[in-house]
């Protein structure tokens, strides 16, 4: 079952899965955003944590990211041409972290220990 739903989503094995990848590079190129700026964190406390995680250089370079393209946004302008030719909106820089928060987060309560931090959200 799960083979099957990894195909359906796989871009080198679906077309349409390819057609959507397509589509959202481009639009988050046009600001100049990575895929992993759209995780929110206050959506979810692990992702919350592994921003906390993350060396200071990198949150930074994510916040400047957001600012421009909030300021893009209000414009109603997108980047340079030559400047979208730069981005990579699929590098990413937050999954290993958050991966490991996740398993970190799994072997706490498969051993009884209290969290680390608390999971409440505003």
């Amino acid at each position: 079952m799960a083979s099957i739903l990894q195909s359906f989503i796989d871009p080198r094995k679906n077309w349409l899965a390819k057609q959507h990848m397509k589509t959202l590079s481009s639009r988050l190129r046009r600001y100049g955003l990575r895929y992993d700026d759209l995780y929110d964190p206050y959506y979810e406390v692990d992702i919350k944590e592994a921003l906390n995680r993350l060396p200071r250089e990198i949150v930074d370079a994510r916040h400047q990211r957001l600012k421009r393209a909030i300021d893009l946004s209000m414009k109603h302008e997108y980047l340079p041409e030559d400047l979208q030719a730069m981005q990579t909106p699929f590098r990413s820089y937050l999954q290993e972290m958050l991966a490991f928060v996740k398993r970190e987060r799994a072997e706490r309560e498969a051993l009884g220990a209290l969290p680390l931090y608390q999971r409440t959200l505003p």
